[in-house]
């Protein structure tokens, strides 16, 4: 390892980092002691002849040269050097780890003497794999439309819609950040293009622009009896409040629309209601909707859309009329200046319901919900169109524009240099480096096309568009040194770390501070790198960790797109879907800040509620939009009581032990059950004639095929321990409890896993997670390092993922300390050269 290759001065003084914790990893690997060594039985000792008699016994039978069941052949694999296969060895130490073998029905050795076994194979799998780590070589990395988006919030000072701007990128491992998969096509070159124009028109406030109209809709199922925002007024009820970029100083009209029914015609106007427009808190305007209506003159419930239809001898044209075109006039025309404001608009707190009595759950899914005026009911906010600019003034500088225009010339003849001095720091920070004479000069070719047209800032406004289609911008670029070998392992250099570190921890560029010290050489001294580690993870943009990684690993994301049946479940709605990943977000970003051990997460007795998730957990006394931190009962604790993962772990209709049981396996705990065989048919649903009522007995059904009992041993049992709760998370003591299809059978919430251990409810299953704590935090470490490299990991990087887990006790792991050992690991800090 001393004989490493060096990319740059600033490398040979990080080489005491790595060298020292490769050969620390290497003795770690010969000697495992402690909290670093594997979990194994100390009654049972094992070598290598014990090793392969226990093979022999058990495993070779099926696993030979001539079955070649799962094309493992165990027989001719030699235990002498294990790194020789680590592919098929890793294989088998995630199948015992899982129980998966042997199969249900066929011998197999007691748990002593497999846990011991999988500890002498690990243990010798490090050896080997640590003695010369490979650690990979990452595809040229395109920013993610995340990455993008973040980039150009700290380079600007500007935030954009990057989901309106790009199409949505490809996973691998889960993760949207893995280099492999993060293509380039045509299509999204012309996004790229079109991106860079927009925005560099927004950052230097271009009073050329033609206005624009921008609409933020509000989804249908917003329930809006109540307060929805923290950044509405106290005392109202519904509406939305949103942050819109007003690109230079001018006239906008700001314009509401209410929600309406599949007609057309506006809800809740039985009786009158006002409605208030606001700019960063100061009101604009008020409007009234609905009236005081005589008798006679509102028509019945179902009327609107039967326009041939009258009632008592007389139609009703004056309630029509208005009804459907309630929201003309909700606008007003308004100067605004240039930058980053808040547009509210909500209803005074009047409800059409009596204090204290809560409405019906109602079926959105139905046809009389989409016909129903709501007559007696409540009106709501579709959305906000925001049009402009107008009558275009050039009056502010905002902070972005002062941001970027770091000089301002005073005369023509300085306009050049001061375009240089500008593009200069530009080129520095959106390329991660220092800017070189060949970067300046191809941006000042640029702005000099665009001063000649329409003067200065016209120029930088083309600099800017064509510095954001650099590849240098958009890609994450790392060369191999010059005379490097082929295929040699070496150390980044200071820059590359620096990109690494802050797009790991912050999704995004790195500030002047990372970059000085890089550029000084500085970065990858150990003290140095651990300073940073703290100062990043306590800054705000690190709440991009828990967004980005805590989003994908615990796969919150796909909660945008559940979508519960309402016939069965009425109580689901948006405001409880944004609740749901609110909490789940907010609970590992108190874990991450306040540093608690990784493990901590499965036995949190804490969680943040607003009242709408309150009510749907039974938690009284939580009022109001805000989250706030209560304590939780046995029945909630740790991140498997969130209604987030249970939510996303269910079908549209109905819970899934096999989808819930395949999420802790590959989540929580690390073993992936094998995809199904095709063409596997779907269970029967319990409405079906002779059809089992609990799903615990169509699963029975199931497992009586041998071939599928083989898997669903392993899942069944996790899901069954969270039947207790429902497809939307909430408590149940019967089967379909809380629905109109409540059939009173009890819930039978347990389960026996394939080692035969009783588990039972969400308590009983947080017992067994929690006996099994070590392989939660290598899962952990492995998921983490993925992100954190951006690549998928292989069979030789296992040794480096466990001895990063088990540094440590699994009690002991804090947040800060997984984190520092992945950036000093070698996955993180070296790279292998082009074979």
């Amino acid at each position: 390892m001393n004989d490493l290759p060096r990319t740059s001065a600033g490398v040979m003084r990080t080489l005491p980092l790595v060298t020292g914790l490769v050969a620390a990893l290497s003795l770690a690997s010969q000697a495992p002691v402690g909290a670093q060594a594997p979990v194994a039985d100390p009654a049972v000792t094992m070598n290598r002849a014990r090793a392969r008699a226990m093979l022999d016994r058990y495993c070779v039978v099926c696993h030979n040269e001539r079955t070649r069941t799962a094309d493992l052949t165990l027989d001719t694999l030699d235990l002498m050097h294990v790194g020789q296969d680590a592919d098929s060895w890793e294989h088998v130490v995630r199948r015992l780890r899982a129980s998966a073998m042997p199969p249900a029905g066929r011998p197999r050795p007691d748990a002593g003497t497999t846990r011991a076994f999988v500890g002498w194979l690990e243990s010798a799998l490090d050896r080997d794999g640590l003695a010369d780590p490979d650690p990979g070589r990452p595809a040229i990395h395109r920013l993610n439309r995340a990455e993008y988006g973040n980039a150009v919030r700290d380079l600007f000072d500007l935030t954009v819609d990057v989901n309106a701007l790009l199409p949505v990128d490809d996973e691998e491992e889960g993760f949207d950040n893995i280099a492999d998969v993060l293509s380039v096509s045509p299509t999204l070159i012309e996004r790229y293009l079109g991106a860079a124009q927009r925005i560099s028109r927004l950052v230097v406030r271009d009073r050329t622009l033609r206005p624009v109209a921008e609409i933020y809709p509000v989804h249908g199922a917003l329930d809006q009896n109540q307060a929805v925002s923290l950044d509405l007024p106290l005392g109202s009820r519904g509406g939305v409040a949103v942050e819109h970029n007003f690109p230079v100083d001018g006239e906008y009209v700001i314009r509401v629309t209410l929600r309406k029914q599949e007609y057309g015609y506006a809800r809740g106007m039985g009786q009158p209601h006002r409605i208030d427009l606001r700019l960063d808190g100061a009101r604009l305007d008020t409007f009234m909707v609905g009236r005081d209506w005589e008798h006679g003159q509102l028509p019945p419930m179902g009327y609107a859309g039967k326009f041939e239809q009258v009632y008592d001898g007389s139609s009703f044209p004056a309630w029509e009329r208005y009804a459907l075109n309630a929201d003309e006039g909700l606008e007003i025309r308004t100067t605004v200046t240039s930058g980053r404001h808040r547009v509210g608009v909500a209803f005074d707190r009047r409800s059409a319901v009596a204090e204290g009595i809560l409405p019906l759950a109602v079926d959105r899914s139905s046809y009389s919900y989409g016909q129903d005026e709501m007559q007696d009911g409540n009106p709501a906010i579709s959305g906000i169109e925001i049009l402009g600019p107008y009558n275009v003034v050039d009056a502010s500088a905002p902070t972005s524009r002062n941001q970027i225009f770091e000089c301002q010339p005073s005369t023509t003849n300085a306009e050049p240099g001061c375009a240089r001095e500008i593009l200069s720091s530009l080129a520095r920070r959106a390329y991660r480096r220092p800017a070189t004479e060949a970067d300046v000069t191809l941006l000042m070719a640029f702005y000099q096309e665009g001063a000649a047209e329409r003067g200065f800032e016209a120029g930088i406004q083309a600099a800017i568009e064509r510095l954001l289609v650099d590849p240098e911008f958009l890609f994450r670029i790392e060369t191999d040194p010059a005379g490097i070998a082929a295929g040699a392992s070496y150390q980044v250099s200071d820059l590359e770390l620096a990109s690494r570190l802050s797009f790991f921890l912050w999704s995004s560029i790195p500030d002047d501070e990372m970059l000085d010290l890089a550029v000084e050489e500085r970065l990858g001294q150990p003290d140095t790198l651990d300073r940073q580690i703290r100062r990043m993870l306590a800054d705000p943009r690190s709440r991009a960790l828990v967004e980005n990684f805590g989003g994908q690993w615990l796969q919150l994301r796909k909660l945008r797109n559940a979508a519960p049946d309402t016939a069965t479940y009425t109580a689901f709605d948006e405001n409880l879907r944004d609740a749901m990943r609110r909490e789940t977000e907010l609970v590992l970003e108190a874990e991450l800040l306040d540093d608690r051990p990784v493990v901590n997460l499965l036995r949190t007795d804490y969680t943040f509620v607003n009242e709408r998730l309150a009510r749907h957990y039974d938690l009284p006394n939580v009022y109001g939009p805000h989250f706030r931190r209560v304590s939780l009962p046995e029945t909630r604790g740790g991140i498997l009581g969130h209604a987030s993962i249970l939510t996303i772990t269910s079908y549209a209709n109905r819970t899934s032990p096999v989808v819930r049981g395949k999420w802790l396996l590959e989540n929580i705990l690390g073993t992936p059950p094998p995809p199904p065989p095709p063409n596997v048919p779907s269970l029967p649903s319990a409405r079906e004639a002779g059809v089992p009522a609990t799903m615990r007995e169509r699963l029975a059904q199931h497992r009586t095929n041998a071939v599928c009992a083989s898997c669903h041993s392993i899942i069944d049992p996790l899901g069954f321990a969270l039947e207790s709760y429902d497809a939307i998370g909430r408590w149940r003591a019967t089967n379909g409890g809380g629905t109109p299809f409540d059939t009173g059978v009890p819930i039978d919430a347990s389960g026996t896993l394939i080692d035969g251990t009783e588990i039972r409810g969400l308590s009983g299953l947080r017992e067994v997670l929690l006996d099994r704590q070590d392989q939660f935090v290598d899962t952990v470490t492995e998921k983490l390092l993925t992100y954190a490299v951006g690549r998928t990991l292989g069979p030789g990087d296992m040794p480096v993922v466990r001895h990063i887990a088990r540094q440590t006790s699994p009690d002991q792991l804090t947040w800060s300390a997984l984190i520092t050992a992945i950036v000093k690991s070698p996955p993180f800090l070296m790279r292998r050269s082009e074979s």
